[in-house]
């Protein structure tokens, strides 16, 4: 389950140095200083082993996939379902039926929005959703919503940036279609109690929709214990390629829903009376599939898994702890969520200096942030500010590179004469 782990002493496989020469980019200059990235909530950087993965693919074992009778082919479609149980076992999913390829996240949302929606959804339904969420967990279910006369509810967070579970409780009614909720919010870095959730929709017989783009790289999943209906994930997050994601749904759910695209691959017999349609993942899946893609996020579960996803929280939330003493020693400095469950993401603003002049501080100083809504203005609205700047961590970051960002907000404050 994806929660905070407790403080403890990080198992002696984890060197995160020795993990640091696993990725080429981390290596390289900004200005004249080291590159210190911390903009992983955005997009993770890449280890070698993807890299080359994908290399290999167009080096070695390209071909188009299935139906092909000749050796490229075969090869192909063997690394390619091979990455699909890579997925399955990733997220402990009951089949590799259950795991579709889609190009990220958005589209994983988007496909469930409008496939599954078009089937259950009608005038006066409700669908809920949380403050918190990324716009593509809004857009897609307001789009829906147009089509069917469905209507939002929207689960306020407190101060802290924690989700209002009597809230909740008390807008899952019958009314109630969906559930559609962040597992780990990227403005906020908040861990919301997705048990919780979960089994209090499915007390009324509701689905639920976790966008998990923000727990994917940070902490182990398990789709059969989490019980989950629906949940999202990209590629480029958890180390792996863009372009690729994943959506994993229960096999009696995709079941009943209509193919969202048409084209090659999602058939099984087209006449010009009638389309008949391929069986699971398949018929989600039209069209040329991004075979590198799909065998490069393979590559990066690969990895994750010789580094251990528990290794990984663990330093991370060393990293949380560390970071967020020192961010609060920052004169002027004000964090924007705090959640007593939360991910190392640090969101703040800086008294009386514009986000975008701060991270543009920080990138002269080779430190990548995140500056703006981060896709995200609901939360923005809810703290009444425009953006915060945005340090998001991943498993190759140190605390010395906190003690970069942390020097490089000193540089902004004299510079501001602050």
């Amino acid at each position: 389950m994806a929660t905070k782990l407790e403080n403890t002493d990080l198992q002696p496989a984890f060197d995160v140095e020795r993990i640091r020469q696993d990725f080429p980019i981390l290596s390289e200059e900004v200005y004249g200083k080291p590159l210190v990235y911390l903009d992983n909530g955005a997009s993770a950087q890449k280890p070698r082993a993807v890299i080359d993965a994908i290399s290999n693919v167009y080096e070695t074992e390209y071909a188009n996939v299935h139906r092909g009778v000749h050796y490229m082919s075969q090869m192909a479609t063997d690394a390619m379902e091979g990455a699909r149980e890579k997925v399955r076992a990733f997220i402990n999913a009951r089949d590799t039926r259950e795991v579709v390829f889609v190009r990220g996240a958005t589209e994983g949302i988007n496909l469930v929005a409008s496939s599954w929606g078009r089937n259950n959804l009608s005038a006066g339904d409700e669908i809920i959703l949380s403050v918190m969420e990324h716009h593509s967990n809004i857009v897609p279910w307001q789009l829906i919503a147009e089509q069917t006369g469905a209507v939002l509810k929207v689960v306020p967070i407190s101060d802290h940036g924690v989700l209002d579970m009597e809230v909740y409780e008390k807008l899952v009614c019958d009314k109630t279609k969906i559930v559609a909720i962040t597992h780990i919010s990227n403005a906020l870095g908040t861990i919301t109690p997705v048990d919780q959730i979960i089994r209090i929709a499915h007390e009324q017989n509701v689905p639920v929709l976790l966008d998990g783009c923000q727990a994917a790289p940070h902490v182990a999943l398990d789709m059969q214990a989490l019980d989950v209906d629906f949940y999202v994930f990209s590629g480029h997050k958890i180390y792996g390629p863009s372009g690729i994601g994943v959506l994993y749904g229960k096999e009696k759910l995709l079941d009943t829903m209509p193919p969202y695209h048409g084209g090659g691959e999602m058939i099984d017999v087209v006449t010009f009376e009638k389309t008949t349609y391929a069986d699971l993942p398949f018929k989600f899946e039209a069209g040329t599939p991004h075979i590198s893609g799909i065998i490069g996020m393979g590559a990066a579960i690969d990895y994750i898994n010789s580094v251990g996803i528990d290794n990984v929280t663990l330093h991370e939330n060393d990293l949380l702890e560390y970071g967020t003493g020192k961010l609060s020693q920052v004169n002027g400095l004000k964090i924007i969520g705090t959640a007593p469950q939360k991910a190392a993401i640090f969101s703040f603003v800086m008294e009386e200096i514009h986000p975008h002049d701060v991270g543009t501080i920080l990138d002269r100083e080779g430190v990548a942030v995140r500056t703006g809504h981060h896709c995200a203005q609901p939360v923005m609205e809810r703290y009444d500010i425009a953006a915060t700047i945005r340090a998001s961590i991943g498993m190759y970051n140190t605390r010395e590179e906190i003690d970069s960002l942390v020097s490089g907000l000193e540089r902004v404050q004299e510079i501001f004469g602050r």
